[in-house]
């Protein structure tokens, strides 16, 4: 009769297809073994590679080139009923204008940093999307007024400084302001009442100072006074102790050549600006929020508040470009 088609046994199931194709006497462990040697081996260039140390195509170093970031570890994300976060809750206020190759940086950074320090913490992108000049100081008055009941504290943040020692405190500043950019740490600027780059301070420390001068429109000059404003609430500016990676402490991305600095000056507010504002501040700073956005740059969450600030050009008319 007709010959039965032969069926695998299920004691003996039929091979499959791929191993059909390998020696008989050919182990899986081997290819196993050389696809582990495989993956560790491109996790490893990977990591010489986005930290620099990879040689250039061709064999050469890249001339020059800005080193870049290695990718952020997947963040610790606070659970709410986790004691060791602790009760207070960071507003990271980052004045900001048409730099976002900077900001993509810096975002996904310290949302990492700070998770790892276990530090509760929202990141306000304060974004003026007006046609007068750069105002840091009152896009600092509008993040403080904007960031919610949830924050007990502000940190003042320039966008293009990275702390890169993890010994660094952001932690709640109850004794005073604590700036964390000290002279005898930041790359730049190194004289003695400096409080720019990275400041930070407690709600109620900030509104006894009123805020920041709205009236230093452009770069510059607006920190020097805001120290002066410090000195007369009868605060103490504290600064970090035991940081023995002096002007290595911070990453500056900014370029200078690329991004160059508005420091125009006409002659009424080079005079303002050794001036003490006592009137204006947290009190004065006109402005309107266009929109409120929601962002996840890399996996870190942020805030980014679209800002029209507003400028009486009797009381400052250098805020205008003309």
């Amino acid at each position: 009769g007709p010959r039965r088609p032969l069926t695998p046994s299920p004691l003996c199931p039929r091979s499959p297809p791929l191993l059909g194709l390998l020696p008989a006497r050919f182990s899986v462990f081997p290819l196993f073994f050389l696809a582990l040697l495989l993956g560790f081996a491109s996790l490893l260039w990977l990591q010489l590679s986005c930290s620099g140390e990879a040689p250039a195509p061709g064999g050469g170093q890249s001339p020059g080139g800005p080193r870049q970031p290695c990718p952020p570890p997947a963040p610790l994300q606070p659970a709410e009923e986790e004691p060791s976060w602790g009760p207070h809750r960071l507003a990271l206020l980052v004045p900001f204008r048409e730099r976002f190759e900077e900001l993509l940086a810096f975002v996904p950074y310290m949302h990492s940093f700070l998770s790892k320090k276990r530090i509760r913490h929202h990141i306000f992108v304060l974004n003026q999307v007006d046609h007068f000049r750069f105002n840091r100081a009152s896009l600092i008055n509008v993040g403080f007024l904007e960031s919610g009941n949830d924050t007990d504290y502000i940190a003042m943040h320039d966008v293009d400084l990275l702390p890169l020692n993890e010994q660094l405190d952001y932690g709640f500043p109850e004794a005073g302001p604590f700036h964390v950019a000290s002279p005898e740490l930041h790359p730049l600027y190194h004289y003695k009442t400096y409080v720019g780059g990275i400041l930070l301070l407690t709600k109620q420390h900030y509104e006894m100072c009123n805020g920041m001068s709205n009236r230093f429109w452009g770069w510059g000059r607006e920190d020097d006074e805001f120290y002066r404003r410090i000195k007369g609430a009868g605060l103490q500016v504290r600064r970090p102790s035991g940081i023995t990676t002096g002007y290595e402490t911070f990453q500056h991305l900014h370029d200078p050549a690329w991004r160059k600095r508005d420091q125009k000056r006409i002659a009424a507010q080079k005079q303002e600006q050794f001036k003490v504002d006592r009137e204006g501040g947290l009190n004065n700073v006109r402005y309107r929020i266009e929109s409120r956005t929601a962002l996840s740059v890399a996996g870190a969450p942020c805030t980014v508040l679209n800002i029209l600030l507003d400028c009486d050009t009797s009381e400052t008319p250098w805020c205008t470009f003309g």
